[in-house]
């Protein structure tokens, strides 16, 4: 410190110093036998790793640097695979960072290593399997990981690259490819027989099926992976924190589409489960929980809800993670424009704003942005301006119906255009509001769907209301309340009971 080589930048709760020029670390490190340089590294890591034996796994990262400095290839290796593993459910940019760097060195080994093969196909499946957290897409890579995993008979780690590439798709709103890739993807999986890696890679095919609105096969695979995982929240959490939470949100809103019961069972535990989780399965139980439930009138936005949307915002906050962030601003965005009060939808209208700028601007979340969109504009009619309004809603409304088949969202975005039509009331608007029902009545979906069934009954009662027919109004308005009360969906029974 004297001769200025150095300078003291931390003094509580440890005192740390550092080279005051970068160039000065350069010359003392460059001016020391690589033989001699290289064992200081491995001293280093071995003293990192002693120091704290309960936090090593925080510092697995700066060991594997250590270590890859040293020359020692394979253990800087399976730190930074460490590394990465750490911090998967912590910090995605970090672990990716670590998946990157393990890749580097799996390629640099030399051709005859008799590891290389599995050590390159390691973080390229990691890679793959996350691109969608991050908005990127596996592209090169899969290709890549592909004929490794075939030259290796390697179809495990195939499955689960393949995962990652269905939850791609299906948020990029490639739907119909999304939901074939899924198929193949569980043909997969189910072959190889693991129950461990069924319930870990289940989630995206779950997924993709909700996209595409095939409700049945998505209620088939949520119920495997809570048979497969028998309790054990964190079986297969190899890609998500607790598969089984999520499993159990996804089955309770199959079930209520379906018009089954237990639903809300489901949707209780599935929440506490995801708690006790990571942020990202917390986020993403909340997401399946209340960006479903509130457009359909399942779930009401009542102050708990509230609570624990926000709640649920400030943990995705806190977690690092774009994606995770993204659909919690989304789904408090849905259940702020659904409150009673102007302050509180001008906020949800802002927050949906944002959400589709940055998906627009990030070129991820397609699969999402329709409704975001619809519910954007539905504010924005509102607020004095349906003329404006209405294309957008119609051109977003469009999206969610695919060769005549019913997409997840067509309902709720249907329901939006029909309401904000029969509210502007112009020429034309009433037969508009009736072609809307008629194509959401006709569309093709998996039978007996209480969802579609009952916003039917809402939105034929609203439209012989707007055509002054009193009889056919309070034949539907009667037979939606009693339906809205069978089902038990709060949300719904709250509007059937607003309807005069």
């Amino acid at each position: 410190m004297r001769a200025e080589l150095v300078d003291q930048v931390r003094f509580t709760p440890r005192v740390e110093y550092a080279f005051r020029h970068p160039l000065i670390r350069v010359v003392t490190y460059e001016s020391q036998l690589k033989s001699d340089r290289a064992q200081l590294h491995r001293r280093l890591a071995a003293a990192i790793e002693a120091r704290d034996p309960q936090s090593v796994d925080d510092n697995a990262a700066l060991i594997a640097e250590h270590l890859e400095a040293a020359g020692d290839l394979h253990d800087a290796f399976g730190w930074h695979m460490r590394a990465a593993t750490w911090a998967r459910d912590r910090d995605i940019a970090a672990a990716r960072l670590s998946w990157e760097r393990a890749r580097k060195i799996a390629d640099a080994l030399p051709v005859e290593d008799p590891n290389r093969a599995a050590m390159r196909i390691a973080p390229r499946t990691m890679l793959c399997a996350t691109a969608f957290r991050v908005h990127e897409h596996a592209g090169a890579t899969f290709d890549e990981l592909r004929d490794l995993c075939a030259a290796a008979g390697d179809k495990a780690s195939l499955a689960i690259a393949m995962a990652g590439v269905v939850m791609d798709h299906a948020l990029q709103a490639r739907t119909r490819e999304a939901s074939q890739l899924a198929w193949e993807a569980m043909t997969l999986i189910e072959a190889i027989g693991d129950a461990n890696l069924t319930v870990g890679l289940s989630r995206a095919s779950i997924y993709a099926k909700l996209e595409s609105g095939e409700w049945a096969e998505a209620l088939r695979w949520s119920q495997r992976v809570i048979d497969l995982a028998d309790g054990d929240p964190f079986k297969g959490n190899f890609m998500v924190g607790s598969p089984l939470a999520l499993a159990l949100t996804t089955r309770s809103l199959t079930r209520y589409h379906l018009g089954l019961p237990g639903w809300r069972d489901d949707l209780q535990h599935g929440l506490d489960m995801a708690r006790g989780a990571d942020p990202y399965s917390y986020a993403t139980a909340v997401t399946y929980v209340y960006s479903v439930g509130i457009p359909y009138g399942v779930l009401k936005t009542d102050d708990p809800t509230m609570r624990e949307l926000e709640d649920a915002l400030r943990v995705a906050e806190r977690s690092g993670d774009d994606l995770a962030l993204s659909i919690a601003r989304m789904t408090l965005g849905y259940a702020l424009v659904h409150r009673p009060t102007a302050a509180d939808r001008d906020r949800g209208q802002q927050l949906l704003t944002e959400v589709s700028d940055a998906f627009v601007r990030q070129r991820y979340a397609f699969a999402e942005l329709p409704l975001v969109n619809v519910y954007v504009a539905r504010e924005r009619a509102r607020g004095g301006d349906p003329d404006g309004a209405i294309p957008l809603m119609r051109a977003n409304v469009d999206q969610r119906f695919l060769d005549g088949r019913l997409l997840a969202w067509g309902i709720p975005a249907t329901g939006a255009l029909v309401q904000t039509l029969l509210d502007r009331g112009a020429d034309g608007d009433v037969a508009e509001a009736d072609a809307a029902i008629e194509r959401l009545a006709t569309a093709a979906t998996d039978d007996g769907l209480a969802v579609r069934d009952i916003e039917l009954l809402r939105l034929r009662a609203l439209l012989a209301g707007a055509r002054g027919d009193a009889a056919a109004y309070t034949d539907f308005r009667d037979r939606y309340r009693d339906m809205a009360r069978t089902l038990g969906f709060e949300g719904q029974i709250a509007w059937a009971e607003a309807m005069p």
